[in-house]
């Protein structure tokens, strides 16, 4: 035989001789193709094909892993530079609180809500079509001299959101966490319009009480020692009573029972290729069902 039919070259450079194989696919490759495997040596492209083989590791409820709360970072960044603007501009308060109605007099004051007011006057607030108020309103929070707390409402606020929040996100996902946060905001803004539409809310508690119950629920999920998460839903619901003569009760109890009914699908789900189906599907007949609630709160109170 002639010594040159018996060269063996690679199967990607055929002017380099090479004489392994790759153990996948048993063609030739030099030492510029080889990648080291669990067995001798596989080729860049049996690599790259067991790579796209292999399932992305998943959380029990279905989200990517990571090490990186990163939605929680930008909700805190978003929160915190909403504050400065309204403190630099106090009138972003009154411009993007959540009100469910009132009126704008011609000297530019804000007047309770009347049935029937002058041609001078016109409505504000989501009876006034400022929608955007239901989620606006969960990036605010008291000016440092406001209220009951000043500063420390959303100091508070972020704390516990930096506490919760991590635990919440590295379980759930970032998509997930996303969307379980804003149906939270979401649902307490809307629980404020239905109740209390004459009254001006703001912060992040709707939301973060959303966390809390998700926090919870996942907890039983896992089989978690119960012992220290009943002690904090104790403090939570603490403060939710607590909550009732010094703000908007109303928003923490519809958070809190959005982000229960949204982690209850989340957690509950077939554990098959269903699982992002239905867990998408609860969010979205959730969302649907508080627009149909705010639409026809709105159209009560525009009679």
């Amino acid at each position: 035989m002639d010594s040159e039919s018996a060269v063996t070259t690679c199967y990607r450079h055929p002017k380099v001789e090479s004489h392994v194989r790759c153990t996948r696919c048993e063609r030739y490759i030099c030492p510029e193709c080889m990648r080291e495997a669990a067995v001798g040596h596989q080729c860049v492209e049996c690599v790259r094909e067991g790579a796209r083989s292999v399932r992305e590791p998943r959380t029990a409820f279905g989200g990517r892993i990571s090490t990186v709360p990163l939605v929680t970072y930008v909700l805190i960044g978003l929160n915190v530079l909403a504050y400065v603007a309204e403190v630099a501009r106090p009138a972003v308060v009154d411009r993007f609180e959540m009100l469910g109605r009132g009126l704008v007099g011609p000297d530019g004051g804000h007047y309770v809500w009347q049935a029937a007011y002058p041609d001078s006057f016109h409505a504000e607030g989501v009876v006034g079509g400022e929608w955007y108020r239901l989620l606006t309103s969960a990036f605010l929070h008291l000016p440092p001299t406001g209220g009951s707390f000043g500063i420390l409402h959303i100091v508070m606020n972020m704390v516990s959101l930096w506490n919760i929040g991590r635990v919440v996100e590295s379980q759930l996902g970032r998509v997930r966490y996303l969307a379980l946060y804003l149906l939270s905001a979401l649902g307490g803004s809307v629980l404020v319009l239905l109740l209390a539409p004459d009254t001006p809310t703001l912060g992040a508690s709707g939301a973060i009480f959303g966390l809390g119950a998700a926090y919870y629920v996942m907890a039983r999920r896992l089989g978690a020692d119960m012992a220290t998460v009943n002690r904090f839903m104790a403090g939570l619901l603490l403060w939710l009573v607590i909550s009732a003569g010094l703000t908007s009760w109303q928003g923490h109890l519809g958070g809190l029972l959005a982000g229960s009914l949204v982690t209850v699908a989340y957690a509950y789900a077939p554990r098959d290729r269903r699982r992002p189906l239905v867990q998408a599907g609860a969010c979205g007949a959730l969302l649907v069902l508080l627009v149909v609630l705010a639409l026809a709160r709105v159209a009560e109170l525009n009679v």
